[in-house]
């Protein structure tokens, strides 16, 4: 198995890149994957700063936006942290 196939990128928006300093990481999910909520619960121990933002957030799997965090997360799946934010 390739790198990226045993890793979900997550993508990082307004607060949430902000308290990183990034765009994206890849994280490592077993073959199985993981729920979501408890790779929320994971980003949010392994970044503190992310904390607060992903309390805030709407989650989107794979270009649509998730109604139900048990949903599970796959190797090579794609999952977004939206916090609020505006624009104008």
């Amino acid at each position: 198995m390739t790198r990226r196939r045993s890793r979900v990128v997550i993508l990082l928006f307004a607060s949430a890149r902000e308290a990183l300093g990034r765009r994206t990481l890849d994280w490592p999910v077993s073959p199985d994957g993981v729920r979501a909520d408890a790779l929320v619960r994971a980003l949010a121990r392994t970044y503190p700063r992310l904390g607060l933002a992903l309390r805030a957030s709407r989650f989107v799997h794979n270009g649509e936006y998730l109604h139900d965090l048990s949903t599970p997360i796959r190797p090579g799946d794609e999952f977004a942290v939206h916090p609020p934010y505006g624009g104008g």
